[in-house]
């Protein structure tokens, strides 16, 4: 093989090392290694975390090992605001605490990629006491039956983890 083959696909090599970190930049995914996707085109989705205690279940959209832990990544489809949504945070913070229940290892943060812009949340231990918080005023409200909820989307009232037993179903 010649120098000038060689350098070729020397150069080659580099650009599609240089492209490649460019499109996981614009992916708001941190740097590491993609350990689970919820996003699959063909075959089945992932499965589904679960944590009984805190009666809680749910799949973050990736997870990203980083310095030996999974960090949740939730995806939206808009425009970042200027802060996140409080839903989608606590959203954020439930994968963490499902992704600590299922891997003893908890993550350090989670993160919200909006279309536009990333968000970086910390998983401490306040934000853990707050979502275990609403978890139970949730789950009060759900045993005295005063929950409103919005029933506007069939696709997310068929998803509902309550779909069974909800008296207000879009059958």
């Amino acid at each position: 093989m010649s120098w000038g083959l060689a350098l070729l696909f020397a150069v080659l090599a580099l650009a599609l090392l240089w492209i490649a970190r460019q499109k996981q930049r614009a992916s708001g995914l941190p740097a590491g290694r993609v350990i689970y996707s919820d996003h699959k085109p063909l075959g089945q989705p992932e499965k589904a975390f679960f944590d009984a205690d805190a009666m809680l279940t749910g799949r973050p959209d990736y997870l990203v090992e980083v310095d030996g832990a999974a960090v949740p990544v939730e995806v939206k489809s808009g425009f970042a605001p200027p802060e996140p949504y409080e839903g989608h945070i606590y959203q954020l913070m439930a994968y963490c605490l499902l992704v600590e229940q299922s891997t003893g290892v908890r993550p350090p943060y989670g993160i919200v990629r909006y279309r536009n812009r990333s968000f970086a949340l910390d998983y401490t231990p306040e934000a853990e006491r707050d979502l275990r918080e609403l978890l139970e005023e949730m789950h009060s409200a759900g045993r005295r039956r005063d929950l409103e909820r919005s029933h506007a989307d069939r696709n997310l009232c068929a998803r509902c983890v309550y779909c069974s037993s909800c008296d207000h179903r879009l059958d």
